[in-house]
């Protein structure tokens, strides 16, 4: 007997049929005498939906009402999903978060899970299917949470973790990892095997098929961890550990995120500390700064100092700066229509030639680089936002991925 966490996303639980064709996927597996704990997102376009509907009353809606409102709609599918099984004669039952408990900690909107209470999950496993609501928990003093943008896959992951099932499957609309967003890029390959460190760098900068809290603590655990689609019997991409890839190609994928925005500080003091007192008050309002550049200084008296934050903290940041008595700059200047993208593969670590390779590629294009970061297996530049796709398919096409 194996033990299972099947995870369902959004577009594979969208309508009504769509529950009912998942339903018969769990069946598949429990007539396979496997068990199985289920973990669903909402319906498609329904967080969205109520996010609209929560910005209709207040564009500062107070975040403890929005995890209660956004949270509902995981409960849903839950129930939807669970009934769907009984009707096919599957033994299920939907648990809520505070039920189980999943014990979270951290801010509305953005918390993260510290506990499950496994014993409540393996105690119906024994009888049927669990279904259970992602994306969500319940703080030490009983208010309801979530835990962000894809937390669902987060929830997936911990619970295989403490459940010590034997595989974590994560359902999407797609037949897997591309080695680029293939709604945008036709040609993007899917990637049979991928290792946890490059899908971590993907899906951190701008991937969008797993959450990357997910992957990081599937990589800690050493979870194995498949993504598939909903609607085909293809085979999907492994992830695990690097043993055993294949790093016959220097990239492995091409990522990219149009959430960005650049601010540059001008004339800053050239001094011991003075980049602590920029990003300290930007550290405490919890902004995450992502590139660094700080200028030579021609006169070892003023520099200029870039960095890169994401779009929809823009505004806050810039009041933060523009309120920092501890630091003196000539002037601020920013540009939100920038866009991030970023070549990821562990075999660039053995390459030669990838960083020139890139930068000519892009230049041969007419495309301008405004600011560069690099890691052991990923390399990402910040460009102009409209030139986003086109330096996409380049890299794509040199990197030898189409």
């Amino acid at each position: 007997m194996i033990k299972k966490v099947l995870k369902f996303g959004g577009t594979s639980v969208g309508s009504i049929e769509r529950i009912q064709h998942v339903a018969n996927i769990i069946k598949k597996e429990h007539d396979n005498k496997n068990q199985v704990i289920v973990i669903v997102s909402a319906m498609s376009g329904k967080t969205n939906e109520l996010l609209r509907l929560a910005k209709d009353i207040n564009n500062n809606f107070d975040k403890r009402e929005l995890d209660v409102l956004l949270s509902s709609g995981e409960q849903v599918t839950s129930a939807l999903l669970a009934g769907a099984l009984k009707c096919i004669n599957i033994k299920a039952k939907s648990l809520l978060n505070w039920q189980i408990p999943i014990v979270t900690e951290g801010e509305h909107t953005n918390a993260r899970i510290i506990n499950i209470n496994i014993e409540k999950i393996n105690e119906y496993l024994r009888h049927g299917v669990v279904v259970l609501p992602g994306f969500q928990g319940i703080s030490k003093t009983g208010d309801v949470t979530t835990i962000g943008r894809g937390g669902s896959d987060a929830t997936a992951v911990a619970i295989a973790k403490l459940s010590k099932a034997d595989t974590c499957e994560i359902y999407t609309d797609v037949d897997g990892v591309f080695s680029t967003d293939p709604k945008k890029i036709p040609v993007a390959k899917k990637i049979d095997k991928i290792s946890y460190d490059e899908m971590l760098e993907l899906s951190s900068l701008g991937a969008k098929v797993m959450q990357p809290s997910a992957v990081q603590t599937a990589m800690i655990y050493d979870i194995p961890l498949e993504v598939k689609s909903t609607f085909t019997d293809r085979k999907g991409t492994k992830i695990f550990n690097q043993q055993n890839i294949d790093y016959s190609k220097s990239v492995t994928g091409v990522a990219y995120s149009k959430d960005d925005a650049k601010i540059t500080l001008i004339g800053v003091e050239d001094k011991p500390g003075v980049a602590a007192d920029i990003f300290e008050p930007l550290n405490n309002a919890q902004i995450n700064v992502d590139m660094v550049i700080q200028n030579i200084s021609s006169n070892e008296k003023k520099t200029d100092i870039t960095f890169t934050i994401k779009r929809d903290d823009l505004l806050k940041t810039i009041q933060i700066l523009e309120n920092n008595k501890n630091i003196k700059y000539h002037n601020i200047t920013h540009n939100n229509k920038v866009a991030k993208v970023s070549i990821v593969g562990a075999g660039m670590v053995t390459t030669p030639g990838v960083t020139y390779k890139m930068f000519r590629g892009l230049a041969e294009d007419q495309i301008n680089i405004l600011a560069i970061s690099t890691s052991e297996i990923k390399l990402s530049v910040i460009i102009d936002e409209q030139n986003t796709l086109k330096a996409v398919k380049k890299l794509h096409t040199i990197f030898d991925l189409d």
